[in-house]
C-alpha cells in the first residue's frame, strides 16, 4: 500500500474512532496478557480454561468501560481561555478550564496543538477531576519570536478507572494570538522613577548636579530669589523688581534607534538580538514617558524605517509599541549614512539617541566612526552593543589541551576588542553601554537616569 493510501486509510472515521478508543496502554498489556496464557496453554493444558474466564471478564470490562464513556454525549466540556497577546521572551500562562460531567472520577489526558513556533508535537497536562466537578488548569509557554501564533483545536481523552478505553473529546476551533515585545517589562519598571523600586531592581541613585532649565513664569521678586534671574524689562514696565522662574526641564526627546541589520540577528538564549533590543526600547520609552521626557523610535538597516515622532501624548506608548511589532530584520548590511541624513532631517531639536548596534571589531567601528561623530555633534549620542556571553563563559574555562588554548585565546581576544571599541568611542565624546543581553533593559535604564541626573543633555 502507497504512503498516500495509508495516510488515507488512517484518516477513516471508523479507523480514527478505534485508534482514539484504545489508545490507553492497559488494554494493550491486559489483552498480550491473555494471549500469552492461551499460548501457554498449549503447553500447560490446565491453564487453557484460567485464560478463557479471562478473556470473557476482559470482553465485559471493555464493553461496560466503553457504555460509561459514550453513555453520557457530553461527558466532557473544555475551554482555552487565551490571551490578548503574548509578550516574547516571557512565560505567557494559558488557563484551561474542564468540566466533568460524568457521574464518576475521570481520568483525563490534554492534548493540545501548539502554534508551530514551539516545535513542540507531544505536549500533554493529565489530572483526574471529580464526578461532575470543573477543574482550572493551566501552563506556561514561552514565545522567542514576534507575531502570529496559531493555535489549534483542544482535545481531551478520557478514561474511567477500568482504564481500558479511552474517549475523545475536541474543542474550539484555530486561534491567533499576536506575540509583541515584552510588555510584562513595564510592569516590573511600572514604579521606576520611584526611589524605592530602583533600590528594589538594582538601579543606580544619582545625585542631581546639572542645571538643565526651561522657562516657567515671572514673578514678583521675594527674599531668597537669585538677583541674575531678575528681568530687567519687566522690571521697568511695573516699576518694582520681577524675576524669571524656572523648572526643571522636563520635555527632552529620547529616541531608541535599532539597528535590524544581519549583525542583530545573533540568538542568545533563543531570542536574538534585535528582540533584546526592541523589549529594551519598549520599557525604556515607558520610563520616559514617566519622567514626563518625550520617548520617540525608528529602525534602520538600508535606510530608516517605523518612524514614532517623539511625544509625550496619551497614546504615545501603544504607537511605539505596534511599530516595534513590525520591526524585523532583513538581513543587509546597515547603512549609518543614510543614518545620519534621516536623523539630520527629522529630528532637529537636540536630543539623546539611544543606538542599539553590535559592532564586532574595531574596523567596523572606524568605519562607521565619521557618522557617529556627526550625530554626536548635534545630539547626545549612546551606542548601545552586547558582551558575547557565550565567549564570556569560554574566556572563564581552564584550558585542558591545546585546541581549548587555542579556543579561549581567541575568545580574550573578541573581549579584548570590545573593550577597544569603548575607549574609541569615548575618545570622541561618545557615551556606551557595552552590556549582556540579558541585562539590557537595567543598563539602559541606568544610562538614561544618570544622563538626566548629571544634567547632560
Amino acid at each position: 500500500m502507497s504512503e498516500n493510501k495509508t495516510s488515507e486509510f488512517s484518516r477513516m472515521p471508523i479507523v480514527r474512532f478505534f485508534k482514539d478508543l484504545f489508545l490507553n496502554n492497559r488494554f494493550f498489556y491486559a489483552m498480550f496478557g491473555i494471549i500469552v496464557l492461551f499460548i501457554l496453554s498449549f503447553v500447560f493444558p490446565s491453564i487453557l480454561l484460567l485464560a478463557k474466564l479471562l478473556f470473557f471478564v476482559f470482553i465485559a470490562l471493555v464493553l461496560v468501560d466503553i457504555l460509561i464513556l459514550f453513555g453520557n454525549k457530553n461527558g466532557i466540556e473544555a475551554q482555552r481561555e487565551l490571551p490578548e497577546k503574548f509578550s516574547n521572551g516571557d512565560e505567557n500562562k494559558v488557563p484551561i478550564s474542564i468540566t466533568n460531567k460524568y457521574s464518576l472520577k475521570t481520568y483525563c489526558t490534554i492534548l493540545e496543538e501548539l502554534p508551530m513556533q514551539f516545535q513542540q508535537r507531544d505536549f500533554n497536562i493529565t489530572a483526574s477531576i471529580a464526578a461532575n466537578k470543573k477543574e482550572q488548569l493551566s501552563y506556561t509557554v514561552r514565545p522567542t519570536e514576534r507575531g502570529e501564533y496559531i493555535f489549534g483545536k483542544l482535545h481531551v481523552y478520557t478514561a474511567t478507572k477500568i482504564g481500558f478505553a479511552m474517549r475523545r473529546f475536541s474543542f474550539g476551533e484555530s486561534q491567533m494570538v499576536k506575540t509583541y515585545p515584552s510588555f510584562l517589562q513595564l510592569k516590573k519598571y511600572d514604579l521606576i522613577s520611584l526611589n524605592q523600586s530602583s533600590l528594589q531592581f538594582g538601579i543606580k541613585k544619582i545625585r542631581r548636579i546639572g542645571n538643565s532649565f526651561e522657562f516657567e513664569q515671572i514673578k514678583e521678586y521675594v527674599q531668597g530669589d537669585n538677583i541674575k534671574d531678575i528681568n530687567w524689562k519687566a522690571t521697568a514696565k511695573r516699576n518694582h523688581l520681577m524675576v524669571n522662574q524656572f523648572q526643571d526641564e522636563k520635555s527632552q526627546q529620547i529616541y531608541s534607534i535599532i539597528d535590524k541589520g544581519r549583525v542583530m540577528k545573533m540568538p542568545f538564549e533563543n531570542l536574538s538580538l534585535l528582540d533584546y533590543a526592541i523589549n529594551a526600547a519598549l520599557v525604556i520609552s515607558s520610563v520616559v514617558v514617566r519622567k514626563h521626557d518625550k520617548a520617540g523610535m525608528f529602525s534602520f538597516s538600508k535606510k530608516p524605517e517605523n518612524f514614532v515622532v517623539a511625544e509625550r501624548r496619551n497614546s504615545q506608548m501603544n504607537l511605539i509599541q505596534e511599530s516595534l511589532y513590525n520591526v524585523n530584520t532583513d538581513f543587509s548590511e546597515s547603512d549609518f549614512g543614510n543614518l545620519y541624513g534621516h536623523i539630520k532631517r527629522k529630528i532637529t531639536t537636540r536630543s539623546l539617541l539611544l543606538l542599539y548596534t553590535n559592532f564586532g571589531s574595531l574596523d567596523a567601528v572606524h568605519r562607521q566612526m565619521n557618522y557617529l561623530r556627526a550625530i554626536n555633534k548635534s545630539h547626545m549620542l549612546v551606542v548601545v552593543f552586547f558582551k558575547n556571553t557565550e565567549l564570556e563563559q569560554l574566556k572563564g574555562q581552564v584550558a585542558k589541551n591545546t585546541q581549548e588554548i587555542f579556543d579561549k585565546t581567541i575568545a580574550e581576544k573578541f573581549s579584548y576588542d570590545k573593550k577597544l571599541i569603548v575607549a574609541e568611542l569615548n575618545k570622541f565624546g561618545i557615551q556606551t553601554i557595552l552590556t549582556k543581553p540579558q541585562n539590557l533593559t537595567i543598563d539602559t535604564i541606568n544610562k538614561y537616569l544618570e544622563i538626566k541626573a548629571k544634567g547632560l543633555l
